[in-house]
């Protein structure tokens, strides 16, 4: 008789029922055969506590002994299913359970994977953004990726969390010659990715906020008239003032500009500048409020080439001069300055997740060799980030008390306390969640007891 997936001991813990009903949504992505095995991958890439290969994930479950085991590989090197299907579909999870209503704020940026072997054949080398500094720059080799995170508040973080939603592989120059392919710079693949999900988002106001890689024309002229684009502006970008109007006995084209405006790095030093205090929160990640100074116009933002595009810059300065001065645009010239600011913020828990993917679901610890499951695991990894918060807020409130002690006075919940509430929900959520008829005491069965103690023994 064939094991089946979800067969109990010897050949596994069944799946919970908690699970299925989590992800039932994503149910219509996969055929009914597939779909099996993904609840198992799925439970196990939550229950290790180390690396997320799929052996790991099956010694999770109970099935080191499975004889279908490369049944379970094969749904990620070779199985049919569309990762952008489930990307949409997670972007509606997250979109109608946290941001009802309201402009739908979507961060992007760039990772390294730090990745070695020749079978890789999408991989590069690149500048570690995590080992290098503005004095040391440390090279490394791995996959170049493209994360589009919703950055919403979570209730039961009480905080802004960054929810990846699409994740897009950006190959290298060198892989895409040795295949004879167009190389597509990562600005190509941020239009890409942010088109698509304005056609995924009907009827929404969407801000896409970036870092300065994403403060480039091609990219604000695309989304005109889609989405807002909201990002950092070099302090001596060519600005100018709206083109005078045009009289009836006009000859030649109309101008597209009208005369330059002084650099923004001018006005630092010109007296004459006129600066507001305002008051932020969570500037440069930190909790308590931060009191700045900003100036802000509107402008013509303009490069040879492409047309002019209207924006609204603002110039920040610390008033203690801790930061260097900087300067953010938006394309909505309509947005106020103390928004702008409020929103790019938000950007910065990019980075926060990207760390806790790593820690806690074992981003870089993949061992696939072909392009399909190169390309189909760690968007997978990072969406489970959002599923996980998602699941959280049905065992999480505001009330709950974060996993601390005495010498560590931790206040807010984490991650790290979301993922262990959905872990105990899959080990003992059937047991207790149910009194079963009979009132005969239900113990949690003693292979589950050693899988647990394992999962502790080999963690590292």
């Amino acid at each position: 008789m064939k094991n089946h997936p979800t067969s109990p001991s010897p050949t596994g813990d069944p799946v919970p029922q908690i699970l299925r009903d989590w992800l039932q949504e994503l149910r219509m992505c996969f055929t009914a055969p597939s779909w099996e095995y993904v609840l198992v991958l799925v439970m196990g890439a939550v229950l290790a506590p180390g690396k997320r290969t799929v052996s790991a994930c099956l010694r999770m479950t109970g099935r080191a002994g499975a004889k279908n085991f490369s049944s379970y590989h094969q749904l990620l090197n070779r199985a049919r299913w569309n990762p952008h299907l489930m990307a949409r579909h997670l972007l509606g999870m997250v979109v109608n359970r946290l941001v009802p209503d309201g402009p739908v704020v979507i961060g992007m940026d760039d990772t390294i994977e730090r990745r070695w072997g020749r079978r890789i054949t999408a991989r590069g080398i690149y500048r570690d953004p995590v080992r290098s500094s503005h004095g040391h720059f440390v090279k490394a080799s791995g996959l170049r990726w493209l994360s589009f995170m919703v950055l919403t508040p979570v209730p039961w973080a009480g905080v802004v969390k960054a929810l990846p939603i699409l994740t897009l592989l950006a190959p290298s120059q060198r892989s895409n010659l040795q295949r004879g392919r167009r190389h597509k710079l990562l600005t190509d693949w941020a239009r890409q990715g942010a088109l698509q999900l304005c056609r995924w988002l009907p009827g929404r106001d969407i801000v896409f906020v970036g870092d300065s890689s994403f403060a480039v024309h091609e990219l604000a002229h695309a989304l005109d008239g889609r989405a807002t684009l909201i990002s950092r502006l070099r302090l001596d970008a060519n600005l100018f003032a709206p083109p005078p109007e045009r009289h009836a006995r006009a000859v030649g084209r109309p101008a597209q500009k009208g005369a330059p405006l002084p650099k923004l790095k001018t006005l630092l030093s010109d007296p004459a500048t006129p600066w507001h205090t305002i008051t932020v929160s969570s500037w440069y990640g930190r909790k308590q409020e931060k009191t700045i100074e900003i100036t802000s116009n509107t402008a013509l933002w303009y490069r040879t080439g492409t047309p002019p595009r209207p924006i609204r810059w603002v110039l920040v300065r610390d008033p203690e001069g801790k930061r260097t001065p900087q300067a953010f645009f938006s394309t909505d010239t309509a947005l106020a300055p103390a928004d702008i600011i409020t929103l790019f913020v938000r950007r910065w828990q990019v980075e926060v997740t990207f760390a806790e993917t790593r820690a806690h679901l074992g981003v870089e610890t993949q061992r696939q060799w072909s392009d399909k499951a190169i390309a189909r695991t760690t968007p997978a990894l990072l969406g489970l980030y959002s599923l996980i918060s998602l699941w959280a807020c049905d065992l999480l409130s505001t009330t709950s008390m974060p996993y601390a002690a005495a010498w560590y006075r931790k206040t807010s919940l984490t991650f790290s306390d979301a993922i262990a509430c959905v872990r105990l929900a899959l080990w003992v959520g059937d047991i207790f969640q149910h009194s079963p008829p009979n009132r005969k005491p239900q113990e949690i069965p003693p292979d589950r007891i050693v899988r647990m103690a394992e999962a502790l023994c080999f963690a590292a």
